[in-house]
């Protein structure tokens, strides 16, 4: 049965090893180079209650993960965060992405974020589509930013925009 749950520091080797896989093998990431235990770990501690990061397990062994990182170090943005989700190879088209994915905007509603961005390779209509059925809006294209496996890649912006209650009813209200 699969759990899913808040990272903690005895994850970092799992996550940096589905994170390391897909930086080797696809253009989820546009990381190149794999990253060090002490990397992931730096990254794992700028995250906060505002800013989770989750694992999904499978008996007991994590088989994917998912983040909303700060957008930017800008104080006007400390309500949009960017979302990420891995799932280790052998999982992946099994569910595992959209239970993440579920789990990670719910959090970040929970924690008063306001808007998620999703940046896109070129060719991952997957994860297009994924993000589509979770209420994300294609808000642009970044032309040729990327280049990856001998190919320059586009990248589609995508943004999921929560309506809050308080703001629903200020609505109602307003009209």
């Amino acid at each position: 049965m699969l759990s899913i749950r808040p990272a903690k520091i005895k994850d970092i080797e799992a996550i940096e090893e589905i994170y390391n896989e897909a930086v080797l093998n696809t253009t989820a990431t546009f990381d190149t180079e794999p990253k060090t235990l002490e990397e992931q770990t730096l990254w794992f501690n700028r995250h906060d209650e505002n800013h989770p990061v989750i694992v999904s397990e499978l008996q007991g062994k994590v088989n994917g993960w998912a983040s909303l990182s700060p957008w930017s170090d800008r104080i006007a943005y400390s309500k949009t965060a960017e979302i990420s989700i891995y799932v280790k190879e052998e999982f992946r088209n099994q569910g595992y992405g959209k239970k993440l994915m579920s789990k990670i905007l719910d959090d970040g509603e929970a924690a008063g974020l306001h808007t998620i961005i999703a940046r896109i390779a070129d060719g991952n209509k997957v994860s297009i589509r994924i993000h589509e059925a979770y209420g994300f809006k294609h808000i642009g294209v970044m032309k040729e930013v990327g280049e990856k496996f001998g190919k320059v890649l586009d990248v589609y912006l995508m943004q999921k925009i929560y309506k809050h209650k308080s703001e629903l009813l200020e609505n109602v209200f307003i009209r």
